[in-house]
């Protein structure tokens, strides 16, 4: 793995206050990932494969005439040929992760079964290669997050009386807990330091709110799980999941804004309020 003393210092400060930064995803992917090893290239191209992930999704449903997120590590076409020799049978080609053959080739064997949620299965699929990962920190991150969500639909399929086994991914200690015990908190207090803070999470009731304290909860993890890592691949990484969900948030934040200015302009319209209330 190479040391990037003149990157590092160069990024941008990250704050999960929604203030603006002078960087973007896309900027990362233009200007910082070239000048990386291949080998950390690799661990980035992690986080760039959950646009490739929703792209091939979208593919095998609508086919051609989708909406492309261009953020990924595969263009339109390379997908489509990937999905292609995937559904004849074709060997493999060596420069794509294996996770998504294995993933198409399930998808072909099953694609008339309804009782499927294709996105759950290539999540499995991804979250087991990217926890193979070999870099312990990148590793450690994805269990984290694999962790978390099954944490949280375990709960939620406990709520509404759901078969949890079914919705858990993985086969670690965590998911088996979430499988098989039917305490009230899996047998994971204890043994899971963060599980109380999901369940406290869990239980609140307005959805942006809860996506709102999930993402801090994620973006403490990097700062408690990165102080000693300064001009490494890691710090890179981390710069990058940040970024990632302060643009969600600001982006949101947008279509929040232009929902309420949509709102005002119909209540307008009614006469419901004054102009000079607006």
């Amino acid at each position: 793995m190479g040391s990037y003393y003149c990157l590092v210092a160069g990024l941008s400060d990250v704050t999960f206050d929604g203030a603006k930064v002078g960087y973007t995803v896309e900027k990362f992917r233009e200007e910082l990932y070239p000048q990386l090893t291949d080998e950390d290239k690799k661990i980035i191209d992690l986080f760039f494969y959950i646009r490739d992930n929703e792209n091939i999704l979208s593919l095998l449903r609508y086919g051609n005439d989708v909406d492309f997120l261009s953020i990924g590590c595969y263009t339109k076409s390379a997908l489509q040929e990937i999905i292609e020799a995937a559904s004849n049978g074709d060997n493999r080609s060596s420069d794509v992760p294996a996770y998504i053959y294995d993933f198409l080739e399930y998808y072909f064997q099953n694609s008339e079964r309804t009782d499927v949620v294709w996105e759950d299965v290539l999540s499995g699929y991804y979250y087991s290669y990217a926890i193979g990962c070999r870099n312990k920190f990148v590793s450690d991150w994805f269990t984290f997050n694999m962790n978390v969500n099954n944490i949280l639909v375990a709960l939620l399929a406990r709520k509404y009386k759901l078969s949890i086994s079914d919705c858990v991914l993985g086969d670690n200690e965590v998911a088996e807990a979430l499988r098989t015990s039917a305490t009230r908190d899996f047998g994971l207090v204890g043994v899971v330091d963060y599980f109380e803070t999901v369940l406290r999470i869990s239980e609140n009731d307005k959805l942006q709110e809860r996506e709102r304290q999930l993402d801090e909860m994620r973006w403490a993890w990097l700062d408690d799980n990165s102080v000693f890592k300064y001009f490494t691949i890691e710090r890179l990484f981390v710069f990058l999941q940040k970024l990632d969900m302060v643009e969600r948030w600001a982006k949101l934040d947008v279509e929040k804004g232009m929902q309420r200015y949509n709102e005002i302009i119909e209540e307008l319209k009614d006469g419901k309020i004054a102009v000079e209330n607006v």
